[in-house]
């Protein structure tokens, strides 16, 4: 129940910060450009508070918190009296028109630029890509890249930690193949390598970019010693505790192995199985046999037998370890370019969407937004920011698509009153709307029966 009530709350901040930051930029444009707005709203429905300024504006924040509006004095849908004609949106010229409806996809992107500008002004706590052992018989692993190689690049784009690998990977859906430069092991040496992605099956509802090409991060040395025990998981349930040592899985000794441990386990979903461990009893170290009724997951299609604790590793290497914090100064280009890296790798997938490349499968709705929303803002504010960013540049995105009932639409009307010289004429206009509309809703019914189906 916490973890609902914390992502549902964290989805309200998180929506309403981007729709004033979008419905404002409407607004402002709107203003400057001389057009009277009778109403901004944050929300649909019932106002649960409102304000009214010396312009006559009124602002309200509604019951619904699932977008916003700004209503504009309009001739079209408004009594106008004589002397408010010249403050009405229609009696504005098309560029003008054009710049109020397009100030709102521009003002996510500029949020995007400021959220990130505060992150790597603040700082980010990384990792630099280094590759562990290849998965068997993966794409990766007929590279033949040697292990703790740090990929310095993919296709040219630079990659300073596996954030940056990963969008940089998900960029290349489709193509044949993937060029990666690589810094080889304690050495300054740089290598290139290509990755033959013909036979490239990636599920991102499934399984990372990662772990479909077999390329797995390096980890340090981990034992079968619990330094966790998850609340509610089989291992609790069965009185496993932090401090115990597996030492036998069904009277099998594991030999300090954590990942022959994790292997084994895996492959007894929803049975008993016997755990051999060692528990400090005061000063003396005993050995107790648990058995344990291990619960099942699902991942990447097969079902994998569940513990719910986590292992005792070693310190990470220093050396391998990255702070991303700029000055005031340096912090802007990295922000531009992570707005613009992102606002590219999004329209590409939405090309890739169109073409078949990328499964619909993949489209996300408010609940995994939600999800998001309050794992990122569990981490901590910086990545809350970077969540805010990312979802600021899909909104802006999403609008600009040419939908009649989207921001993209309206521009596309115009766009042909530009060319034409004249409105596109009102019956058209109308059935744009209910066709952007249909296509909108079967997209949001997607994406919403993807994320009931992830749950």
């Amino acid at each position: 129940m916490f973890d609902f009530l914390w992502n549902l709350a964290s989805f309200v901040i998180a929506l309403g910060i981007l729709v004033t930051v979008h419905e404002y930029g409407h607004f402002w444009v709107a203003r400057k450009n001389g057009i009277k707005v009778l109403r901004f709203s944050v929300g649909f429905g019932k106002p649960i508070w409102r304000k009214v300024d010396k312009l006559g504006t009124e602002y309200v924040v509604a019951l619904i918190p699932l977008g916003g509006y700004v209503k504009m004095l309009d001739e079209r849908v408004d009594e106008v009296a004589p002397q408010d004609k010249h403050v009405t949106f229609n009696s504005k010229s098309v560029y003008q028109r054009i710049a109020v409806v397009a100030a709102g996809p521009i003002a996510n992107f500029i949020f995007a630029i400021f959220a990130f500008y505060l992150m790597f002004l603040i700082g980010v706590p990384s990792v630099k890509p280094i590759v562990g052992e290849a998965e068997p018989n993966s794409i990766f692993a007929q590279a033949d890249i040697p292990p703790r190689s740090e990929i310095i690049s993919i296709d040219g784009q630079r990659t300073k930690d596996w954030q940056d690998v990963n969008l940089a990977l998900v960029s290349q859906i489709g193509d044949d193949n993937i060029d990666l430069k690589v810094q080889l092991p304690d050495s300054h040496y740089q290598k290139s390598y290509t990755l033959d992605t013909r036979n490239w099956d990636f599920q991102p509802e499934q399984e990372s970019s990662l772990a479909s090409l077999g390329i797995k991060p390096y980890q340090t040395k981990t034992t079968p010693e619990l330094i966790a025990v998850g609340k509610g998981t089989p291992a609790e349930k069965a009185g496993l505790q932090v401090g115990d040592r597996v030492v036998a899985f069904n009277g099998v000794a594991i030999n300090d192995d954590w990942q022959l441990l994790s292997n084994s386990i895996k492959q007894f979903a929803d049975e008993e199985v016997l755990f051999t461990i060692e528990r400090n009893q005061g000063s003396v170290v005993e050995q107790i046999t648990i058995p344990v009724k291990l619960g099942a997951r699902t991942v990447s299609g097969k079902k994998q037998g569940y513990l719910g604790v986590s292992p005792k590793s070693e310190p990470y290497p220093q050396a391998y370890l990255i702070d991303l914090s700029y000055g005031p100064f340096d912090a802007i280009p990295q922000a531009l370019s992570k707005t613009w890296q992102l606002i590219s790798l999004s329209f590409d997938m939405i090309g890739k969407l169109v073409t078949g490349d990328v499964s619909v499968n993949n489209l996300s709705g408010p609940i995994s937004i939600a999800q998001g929303a309050g794992s990122s803002a569990g981490y901590g504010v910086v990545y809350f920011l970077s969540f805010l960013a990312l979802i600021s540049i899909n909104l802006g995105i999403i609008n600009l698509l040419p939908l009649p009932v989207l921001d993209g639409g309206h521009l596309l009307y115009y766009l042909i009153e530009l060319l034409t010289g004249k409105p596109v004429p009102e019956k058209i206009q109308e059935m744009g709307f209910r066709f952007g509309a249909l296509i909108l809703l079967a997209l949001m019914s997607i994406a919403i029966v993807n994320d009931i189906s992830r749950l």
